[in-house]
């Protein structure tokens, strides 16, 4: 009996934990594909979450399904500050997946907010990303100027590569300070992974 409690207690808290996590999706901007890929919700609760937080029904349609959206000069700096994030929150932090997901993308949204730039990632676009490097379709390669890494085809030039940030085309105009703003971003997401390595490797030494 105290066995069968026990079950029904971690079945209850983890059922509570999937609802958490599906409303911050949602919240974020989430599609129905994503909210399934993710979660273990059945499909009918997560379409009644999804009319409750967004008071409408989930819009229908295909996911983003092509690497090169990402490769044009705007949305590629965008997608390198999120994937950058993403990748510091999952290797330094030590977030899961979904966690480094949801505070990746928030912490894009109030970059984007603090630089006064409209976002250019939603949340399906950043978790496509994620899923286009995992399949390994993407790299990030570093720029030749200022040393950020930046979201590229796999398998494309890695040596004296320019990144967008410090070659912006001609016709970008306004957008040149924000696209500045976010190069900044990138290199300070990569000094900090750099010095909490070292940080990590000098206490491995001393210990």
């Amino acid at each position: 009996m105290p066995i069968t409690n026990t079950i029904s207690r971690r079945s209850v808290t983890e059922d509570a934990q999937e609802g958490f996590r599906a409303v911050a999706l949602i919240e974020l901007g989430a599609r129905m594909q994503v909210l399934e890929s993710e979660l273990s919700l059945s499909r009918d609760r997560l379409i009644r979450l999804y009319r409750e937080v967004r008071g409408v029904s989930p819009p229908k349609g295909m996911l983003p399904f092509s690497a090169d959206w990402y490769m044009p000069w705007l949305p590629n700096i965008h997608a390198s500050l999120f994937f950058n994030t993403y990748l510091f929150l999952r290797r330094e932090a030590s977030c899961s997946h979904l966690d480094a997901l949801t505070k990746g993308y928030r912490l894009y949204l109030e970059h984007c907010k603090r630089t006064e730039g409209e976002p250019v990632l939603d949340l399906t676009r950043a978790w496509t990303l994620v899923r286009f490097f995992e399949a390994e379709m993407l790299q990030l390669t570093p720029c030749c100027r200022c040393t950020g890494k930046f979201v590229a085809h796999k398998h494309d030039l890695q040596k004296g590569v320019v990144c967008g940030a410090c070659q912006p085309p001609s016709r970008a105009g306004k957008t040149r300070k924000a696209a500045r703003a976010v190069e900044e971003a990138i290199a300070a997401v990569i000094d900090e992974e750099t010095s909490v390595v070292a940080v990590n490797e000098a206490a491995a030494v001393a210990a």
